[in-house]
């Protein structure tokens, strides 16, 4: 009794638990010995300070067992029992619970919820059997809960339906406790109707159970019923905590449901919950998945105790929304503050680390990875490989890969990604086969990448292949997958496969119609991409800068002004006219077109010039004969800050040719090297065409042999070209040598010779060119001519005869050249090209 008389302390008795048995008169052994007995539990339920925790309890067991408490004082021993599972002393509470001579409810509930509590659920379900089989009473409303949340935790439907079974044969099924735990299994296993058919049948409701409905809603994509439910709970009495709202919040990010966040965001700030670190987590969240970076941005600077899933939401929420930088220097920051950022917020900085290639810091987070001990995560270990493949380090990514112990799926696809993205056809192609061979079978992820490699690669039967495997593996085509496959189709010059898979794929999003749009574009079937974009408009989805910028491209290839124009004013109303892809797109069409006032409008309305939209401008002023505007726009591209690449010195040195400046086009191509650019095979032509338009016929010969690499056919083209001008037969004759010599396929360097010899009445010559071209299968690419009437396009070329009004067309075109034989026309053949 010392060890009771050193510990004692002022308690308050529960008498409501006292059986009438111990109420004897004062004095009384019996009674003395029911006192011991609730001092030893009010020692067990309220544990004095500064002991140590297991060697309490244990030493209070042992006087229970010494005193004989245990042979009859259920409620201690069950007391105990509690005491032993919140230490996670399992084995001890086991061993007790065993030794039990008397059993009560209250005893195998302990247990049951124990192992539940602690996610020994097998176990859980097996004291469950038991107690059917040796207890005279029918488990209560705690007893089965425990069950179907052990039954929860193992996923088994089955199991979960036999004790649903006993739970409605036990007339339990309206319990409140019971119907939430069933709700929450079916809820969290993706049976959410049959979740909703118990939650309607309970009369009683609390706020778990309405959390349970809603989240099991929101988890499977139903977030619109979850948002109903919310504001059915709302309107009855009870009322919601911060799991609801998490919950509701999550529903509110699935869909982007701006206005319904922000409906929540109010009731949070009304009701006070705003001081609760987990609900301003869960609003910051929402808003970064809106993309309302700002909104969530400022919340989090608001947030005075932030916790590390706050750093952790805001450092994820930057990488999702590209805010790559913002999110490396967060992590900087919490790492400062000396707290230690998760598997979560490693995975996401190093993801942003990769995407701007940002290797020296992505290497500090893998060692940081390492220091803490969390490196052997799985999200961490891929995120590593991830990063140093797209950092275009494979050496230290296969380093990484080779390491993994339990290499699993989103590994090997980190890797053959990595090596597609740099295709290494081989290698990405040994770690495929070894994936098959491995426990990781490939994902539509795995084909993703490989397709990828295929387009770029133009590989069709590599492409194929995987379609193959696609199917063989029975996987549905999803978006990504259909539109990589319509990619390869398309890349391989094959739109009529890219556009039976665009049928097949059920449920396309913009990426998918934008693919096709591509392929059309790639193999110029641009009437078929209009047509498309008319499908596009009866699906109702709406339509981005990708679709603007292909279908303004098409109408560009067709020279249709009147398309193109239609585009535009789309394009404004969407508010899409600052994008520079789309901007780019407009200015090019409205140069073909011949507009080239409408093409400077365009330029000079955008905000955001990249080098591509200046180089547009150059070149269109340059293609026009417009050389001044030309320089004049390059001038104030230089004034403006923007640095010129290789395509800028192609439209200004073209521009130069055009005009016959010689002297500042041999500057501009002096000054190239300021800004870091070797001249090519483009700007030698161009210099070339220069001093060929300038008449320095010889000095362009001498300036080709000079060149410090070897002349590609496009050069000595355009000597051929200059000396067809000028009539050099014997150089234009060395050239087309030279030219063809180069590139044997290449017939423009037959048809410019031959029209040189046409040009001075060498038939023979003329005759002997055509005739070497039919030896060596040289083929010309026939011109097509097209005009629009009635806003419809007619194509013809030379000799066609496909169009439907071609005979009356011909017989028209006979009619006006004997008319214009009466007027006395005699055609030259002095300047006879033969070039269809």
């Amino acid at each position: 009794m010392n060890f009771l008389n050193k510990i004692k302390e002022s308690k308050i008795l529960n008498l409501s638990t006292v059986s009438p048995y111990f109420l004897q008169p004062q004095g009384s052994p019996l009674l003395k010995q029911w006192k011991i007995g609730r001092e030893l539990a009010n020692l067990l339920q309220f544990p004095c300070p500064n002991v140590p925790t297991s060697h309490y309890f244990k030493k209070i067991h042992a006087h229970i067992v010494v005193l004989g408490f245990h042979q009859y004082d259920v409620f201690l021993v069950n007391t105990l029992l509690h005491a032993y599972s919140k230490l996670n002393l399992l084995s001890d509470a086991q061993k007790l619970f065993d030794t039990m001579p008397h059993r009560n409810l209250v005893s195998w509930s302990s247990m049951v919820s124990m192992y539940t509590q602690h996610c020994y659920s097998v176990e859980a379900l097996v004291l469950f059997c038991r107690l059917r089989r040796s207890c005279s009473e029918d488990p209560n409303e705690y007893i089965l809960a425990s069950v179907v949340k052990a039954c929860t935790q193992l996923g088994s439907l089955s199991q979960a339906q036999l004790v649903h079974g006993f739970i409605v044969k036990g007339g339990f099924v309206q319990d409140v406790y019971v119907g939430t735990s069933l709700i929450d299994f079916y809820a969290k296993h993706g049976y959410v109707d049959d979740a909703r058919l118990i939650f309607d049948g309970l009369k009683v409701k609390t706020t778990v159970t309405w959390t349970a409905i809603i989240a099991g809603y929101a988890k499977f994509g139903r977030s619109e019923v979850s948002l109903k439910l919310f504001y059915q709970m709302r309107e009855g009495d009870v009322y919601p905590d911060r799991y609801v709202i998490s919950s509701v919040l999550s529903a509110c990010s699935m869909l982007e449901f701006l206005a319904g966040g922000r409906q929540i965001h109010g009731y949070v700030l009304r009701k006070g919950f705003d001081i609760d670190v987990s609900v301003v987590n869960g609003i910051i969240d929402f808003y970064l998945k809106c993309h309302k970076v700002k909104s969530g941005r400022k919340l989090f600077e608001q947030l005075v105790d932030k916790d590390i899933v706050s750093w952790t939401t805001m450092i994820a929420g930057c990488m999702q929304n590209s805010l790559h930088g913002y999110a490396m220097d967060l992590f900087v920051e919490m790492v400062r503050k000396g707290l230690k950022p998760d598997a979560f917020g490693c995975t996401s900085v190093l993801n942003s680390c990769g995407t701007l290639q940002a290797q020296e810091k992505g290497r500090q987070v893998h060692a940081y990875a390492i220091k803490v001990n969390i490196d052997n995560d799985d999200f961490v270990k891929n995120g590593v490989i991830d990063m140093y493949a797209k950092c275009d380090s494979l050496t230290d990514a296969r380093k990484v890969f080779d390491l993994v112990a339990a290499k699993n799926v989103v590994s090997y696809n980190a890797m053959i990604e990595g090596y597609s993205r740099h295709s290494m056809l081989v290698e990405a192609l040994d770690l495929f086969h070894e994936m098959r061979l491995s426990i990781s079978p490939p994902t539509l992820l795995t084909f993703v990448s490989l397709l990828g490699l295929s387009a770029s690669l133009f590989l069709l039967e590599l492409g194929s292949q995987i379609h193959g495997l696609i199917i063989k593996y029975e996987a549905s085509l999803d978006n990504f997958a259909g539109s990589a496959l319509i990619d390869v189709y398309s890349k391989c010059s094959c739109v009529g496969d890219a556009r039976l898979v665009f049928e097949e794929v059920y449920d396309k999003d913009i990426v998918v119609w934008n693919a096709m749009f591509s392929g059309h574009s790639q193999q110029s079937e641009n009437e078929e991409s209009l047509k498309l974009y008319k499908d596009l408009q009866i699906s109702r989805l709406k339509p981005n800068e990708f679709t603007f910028a292909a279908v303004i491209t098409a109408a560009s290839n067709m020279a249709s002004l009147r398309h193109g124009q239609q585009f535009h004013n789309q394009v404004i109303k969407m508010g899409l006219d600052d994008d520079s892809f789309v901007t780019n797109s407009l200015v090019d069409m409205y140069a073909k077109c011949g507009s080239i006032e409408e093409a400077h409008k365009t330029f000079s309305s955008t905000n955001q010039r990249d080098i591509a939209c200046w180089n547009s401008m150059i070149s269109t002023y340059a293609q026009h004969g417009e050389a001044a505007k030309a320089l004049e726009v390059f001038e104030n591209m230089i004034t403006e800050g923007a640095k010129p690449n290789y395509v800028t010195y192609v439209g200004v040195l073209s521009a130069c040719s055009h005009a016959g400046l010689l002297d500042l086009g041999f500057h501009h191509f002096e000054s190239m090297s300021q800004f870091g650019i070797e001249p090519g095979i483009d700007h030698y032509a161009c210099m070339v065409s220069l001093l060929g338009r300038a008449g320095k016929i010889y000095e362009a010969k001498e300036f080709i042999e000079k060149m410090p690499i070897k002349p590609a056919a496009v050069v000595w083209r355009s000597l051929l070209s200059a000396c067809r001008v000028s009539g050099y037969v014997e150089l234009g004759t060395y050239a087309a040598e030279m030219a063809i010599s180069c590139d044997p396929t290449d017939s423009g360097s037959y048809i410019l010779l031959s029209n040189i010899f046409a040009s001075k009445g060498m038939w023979t010559n003329v005759r002997r060119v055509r005739e070497k071209m039919e030896m060596s299968r040289v083929v010309k690419e026939p011109g097509w001519s097209w005009i629009e009437v009635n806003n419809e396009v007619h194509r013809f070329i030379a000799r066609d005869t496909a169009h439907r009004d071609s005979t009356l067309i011909s017989l028209v075109l006979d009619n006006l050249i004997l008319q214009i034989k009466g007027f006395g026309y005699v055609p030259s053949t002095a300047t006879f090209f033969v070039d269809d």
